[in-house]
């Protein structure tokens, strides 16, 4: 399983302006095949900044996701909506394994 996590930093006047489109369009994000879940998250020390986990079966299907219509279109409604440049990173589960020593997935 393959975990994207991209955090973004909203202005007052935007961050509504991107929590509509979230609400949206995560449900269809959500229904992509190959993804297994999709959170959103608001950080504690500022309000207008967020940080999106999803969930992938592998990096295939998260790489199909970043070139569909999909993606292309939410990004581009969000991505001027941003105060600075997102950050995005993938990670891969190592720990905790299950009981033949491979990662749970």
């Amino acid at each position: 399983m393959i975990i994207r996590l991209v955090r973004m930093h909203f202005s007052p006047e935007t961050s509504e302006k991107f929590l509509a489109i979230f609400d949206e369009m995560n449900r269809h994000i959500r229904s992509f095949e190959g993804c297994r879940g999709l959170e959103l998250y608001r950080e504690v020390d500022d309000a207008h900044s967020f940080a999106t986990y999803s969930f992938w079966d592998s990096l295939e299907h998260l790489e199909a996701y970043r070139q569909s219509e999909l993606f292309k279109s939410t990004w581009a409604k969000v991505k001027p909506l941003m105060r600075s440049k997102p950050t995005a990173v993938s990670y891969e589960r190592v720990y905790p394994q299950d009981d033949v020593g491979h990662p749970t997935r």
